[in-house]
């Protein structure tokens, strides 16, 4: 029986999502380190008219394809920006959070269209919502799908075109549609997203024991024709205009070397992505667990039917790939969560009377208990927090009542979901949706007001800096900053910063790059009489003693953070020392990987 009015469920499901995701998204600031990057080389594409190759800070860009830096960029080119856009996190948010609505839509309307088992009109739409919802959920959504990166653009349509290759296989779209989708998934990360999609279906077809049947309907040689008419262009042109540093960075370091090698000491065990998958779905896992292992059975699925299996393909195609790759990050698991959430929908909708529905309803509402317990204590385990860059948070976040507030919801949910299981068989079907109820009003009441309280205690010291950096620059005065490396300084004073770490060769590093490095933005200039730098420097960093000893003015501190003007000529001379003292050299020209 076909749900009547799957336009209200979409619609329940589009306001989930803009509550989830778009409210209060431009309030904070941009979260240091990475989202500045993205942000700063997309605002750059604006300005500067270049669409085809993104920079920051001067130089090129080259870790991820252009598409999220021009969805961005078209936020960044609209008018008004000090209205609308004051801490630049619209325009750069704004990506993710509609990639992950959009795939909660997708979702959601293929349960609706092909409704799995035999379930009522209410039980369709039940289900529609909790799996929009339990994709929505999973923590690591929450957070990738308000921030500025590529990762949730990624995960929603790579998401789009396996859900449309099982739409193709259900009878529900043309064969050229998914590899349409999946040639903007590539523009969005790269060619990573054919490796899964084709892992996934080669599963899915071993399963099915349906190889032959599945190749006529996808199509596939056909369909990778299609996918590189989308992508490849921009690869072509690239590469035509960055040549050899492109494909160095993006194919081998982006792409080979973080599969064979481990990159920015992301060194994890091979069992890393075990609690991955165990946390990313909390308080859900038990479900998630029984709508995998229900999904394997040995006999074939009729198409219309065997979203289940297909789901389970998927999760596994991300779980296989990723744990035998060398680098492993918890983002990595975001394109496994639109098929998590449809295997625990599934796995609810199949509860029935039984031992075995009381375990897995018992076990998950155990969950939702041991989570309400833990925030209830905060006092307890809240003190014990230690983040450098963030000396307050612990007391803060036990005076703003976030955690109280936060325990309240998932304690409700949770007294909610069991009332309705104890309830009439016609109330019993609403039991995930209550839980997923309180959840939602977690992250409004609780989770946004947290993330608003991290960003006036480590970010908004950033921007006060930058904006005392602009007060007191002299014309042609470069800027710096060493120590703790954040590139939001560069965003919010829109010009190019000298970055240095806390290595003993710093100054000499920081003194040659002034005399000889060139950038777009930034050109070289001579340690003369008069001529002078700004430095941004943290408070640790600055008890050094290769810095210690920089002569500097210092014009004023801010959190971490000290304002210096440091003399050229007496940074010259400090560097020559140094060299002498201690043997050191500059080395800021041996080749990096990454650099900004």
């Amino acid at each position: 029986m076909r749900n009547r009015k799957p336009w209200l469920v979409l619609l329940l499901v589009a306001v989930a999502g803009l509550l989830l995701f778009v409210w209060r998204l431009g309030m904070t600031g941009l979260v240091d380190e990475t989202p500045p990057l993205f942000a700063a080389s997309a605002k750059a594409m604006a300005e500067t008219g270049d669409w085809l190759t993104p920079r920051v800070n001067g130089l090129p860009r080259y870790d991820k394809p252009p598409l999220v830096y021009w969805l961005m960029g078209l936020g960044y080119a609209l008018p008004g920006q000090s209205l609308w856009n004051p801490f630049g996190t619209w325009a750069s948010r704004l990506p993710s959070a509609l990639s992950s609505i959009g795939l909660m839509l997708l979702m959601a309307l293929t349960l609706l269209r092909r409704p799995q088992g035999q379930p009522d009109g209410a039980q369709q739409a039940v289900t529609a919502l909790a799996a929009a919802l339990a994709f929505a959920l999973s923590p690591l959504v929450l957070l990738w799908s308000r921030i500025s990166v590529s990762d949730a653009l990624f995960s929603g349509l790579l998401s789009a075109a396996l859900l449309l290759f099982w739409w193709r296989y259900a009878g529900l779209c043309r064969w050229w549609v998914p590899w349409l989708v999946l040639g903007l998934a590539v523009l969005a990360k790269g060619p990573v997203a054919v490796v899964l999609a084709g892992l996934t279906a080669l599963l899915f077809a071993l399963l099915q024991r349906d190889l032959p049947g599945l190749w006529a309907l996808w199509r596939p040689w056909r369909g990778l024709a299609l996918t590189a008419a989308v992508a490849l262009p921009w690869y072509v042109l690239e590469l035509l205009v960055e040549g050899q540093p492109y494909w160095d960075s993006f194919f081998g370091y982006h792409n080979l070397q973080r599969f064979t090698g481990v990159v920015n000491n992301h060194l994890q065990p091979w069992w890393f992505f075990f609690p991955v998958l165990v946390v990313a779905s909390l308080p859900f896992t038990p479900l998630l667990l029984a709508g995998l292992v229900g999904a394997l059975r040995p006999q074939p699925a009729p198409p219309e039917q065997s979203l289940q299996r297909f789901a389970a393909c998927w999760l596994l195609a991300v779980f296989v790939f990723f744990t035998a790759a060398a680098t492993k990050l918890p983002s990595y698991w975001i394109p496994a969560t639109p098929a998590a959430g449809l295997l625990i929908a599934l796995a609810a909708q199949n509860l029935r009377p039984g031992w075995r529905s009381a375990a897995l309803r018992g076990s998950t509402l155990a969950l939702v208990g041991v989570l309400t317990a833990g925030l209830a204590a905060g006092n307890l385990w809240v003190p014990l927090i230690n983040e450098p860059e963030m000396p307050t948070l612990s007391s803060a976040l036990l005076a703003s009542g976030a955690l109280t507030r936060a325990s309240l919801c998932f304690g409700m949910g949770g007294v909610a979901a069991l009332l309705l299981w104890w309830g009439p068989p016609s109330a019993r079907r609403g039991w995930l949706l209550v839980q997923q109820l309180g959840m939602g009003a977690f992250v409004v009441t609780a989770l946004v007001p947290m993330v608003e309280l991290g960003d006036r205690l480590r970010q908004l010291p950033i921007r006060r800096m930058a904006s005392l950096a602009l007060e007191q620059q002299r014309p042609q005065e470069p800027l710096a900053m060493v120590g703790i490396l954040k590139p939001s300084l560069h965003y919010y004073t829109q010009q190019v910063v000298v970055y240095e770490g806390v290595q003993p060769n710093g100054p000499l590093n920081l003194n040659d790059r002034l005399a000889r490095e060139q950038r777009r933005g930034q050109q070289p200039s001579p340690a003369s009489p008069g001529a002078s730098v700004l430095v941004v420097i943290d408070g640790n960093t600055a008890t050094l003693p290769h810095w210690r000893g920089v002569p500097h003015q210092r014009l004023g501190t801010i959190g971490l953070y000290e304002l210096w003007r440091v003399p050229r000529p007496a940074l010259n001379q400090w560097s020559k020392d140094l060299a002498e003292r201690a043997g050191l050299a500059p080395d800021w020209q041996e080749p990096r990987p990454e650099r900004y």
